[in-house]
């Protein structure tokens, strides 16, 4: 939005190009965010404590657990509004990506505020069922999908690059649809299963949203991507100031997040930034890599597949408890030690993957 008035200005005084450089508006998107973030945060949660949309404790979970009765939830939504607002006053409003990603992110937080409705307002315990739930993030995945290889506008743009190799380039075709499909709903219920203690989830999304800002603008910067023998992919640069707005964001929402916390992140939170992230990272071409620096939402996720399917298969449980953060509870590990030891560990993968930009 405010690209445009720059641009404008540009005429009167040239020292407003400056607003043109992703760079600066990637910080200024980060840094809108926070501000956003942090002065809308308590009267925010004024309103949710007196909406009553708190949130409920498993029987089964914890016993640490049972003092967060009464924490409100639903907090996600402060960051969907920090980070919309952000995008739309300081990236590109032409370009198709940055509107891609602002609508499957709202779609999938409308998804998880009616998840959340249901469980907090109506006293569902089923909240949205399962089988409606996935069948919208279907959908909305789909689309997003469809769309994007349909309007692709180059090879680079759906194929598939392989890590620390040059020029080992997979063209996906078709199944581009299918790849992005997965990112995009499989790692929103992996945030999803990972938000279940404070700050554990949130602090991972910002460290892996700055670095997918990073090889955003790098992808859609024709030097840049020569460079470190990655495909140029002309708008991806514009993806940065959401990257950016959702890093802020999120470190504004940890104000009030970290233990012990004022507000929970719910399914609207939590859904919307994993799908993000997601559709992000394919549209940078760094599925595989992004695999990497996501891998406390991957090992989470897996810890709860490999737990079900033991249960069912021989009756004996892998885990004292999943998703594998509350086995470490159980183990006697303090709720503080176990959120920062993942964080340790997911700005360790992350730096990881910003590695592999040069080992090529």
């Amino acid at each position: 939005m405010l690209v445009k008035l720059f641009h404008w200005l540009e005429q009167f005084n040239p020292d407003f190009a400056v607003f043109g450089y992703i760079t600066l508006r990637a910080i200024l998107g980060a840094l809108t965010a926070l501000a956003l973030s942090l002065l809308l945060g308590p009267s925010f949660i004024r309103r949710l404590v007196k909406g009553q949309a708190s949130q409920p404790i498993r029987e089964l979970g914890p016993k640490s657990h049972f003092a967060k009765a009464g924490t409100p939830t639903m907090g996600g939504a402060l960051i969907l509004f920090a980070i919309v607002v952000s995008t739309l006053l300081w990236s590109d409003l032409e370009n198709r990506f940055v509107w891609t990603v602002l609508l499957v992110t709202l779609a999938f937080g409308l998804i998880g505020w009616v998840d959340d409705y249901r469980k907090l307002i109506l006293k569902d315990s089923r909240g949205l069922p399962a089988r409606w739930k996935y069948l919208a993030q279907s959908v909305a995945g789909l689309a997003a999908a469809v769309y994007l290889y349909r309007t692709a506008q180059n090879p680079a743009e759906t194929n598939l690059i392989v890590p620390f190799f040059k020029d080992v380039v997979l063209p996906l075709g078709v199944g581009y649809v299918v790849l992005t499909y997965f990112f995009i709903v499989g790692f929103s219920n992996a945030v999803n299963l990972t938000d279940g203690l404070d700050g554990l989830a949130i602090m991972p999304a910002v460290f892996i949203s700055s670095a997918l800002g990073i090889f955003a603008y790098a992808t859609g910067h024709t030097v840049f991507s020569e460079y470190l023998a990655i495909p140029y992919i002309p708008g991806t640069g514009e993806l940065a100031i959401f990257c950016g707005a959702l890093a802020g964001a999120g470190l504004g929402f940890l104000w009030f997040n970290t233990y012990p916390a004022q507000v929970f992140m719910g399914d609207i939170g939590a859904l919307a930034m994993g799908a993000a992230l997601g559709l992000i990272a394919v549209l940078v071409r760094q599925e595989i890599v992004f695999c990497l620096m996501a891998g406390v939402f991957v090992v989470e996720t897996v810890s709860v597949i490999l737990q079900v399917a033991s249960f069912k298969l021989t009756g004996k449980r892998i885990f004292r408890m999943a998703p594998i953060h509350h086995h470490f509870e159980l183990k006697g590990w303090p709720e503080p030690r176990v959120i920062v030891r993942f964080w340790i560990i997911s700005v360790i993968l992350v730096l990881a993957g910003l590695a592999t930009l040069k080992i090529r």
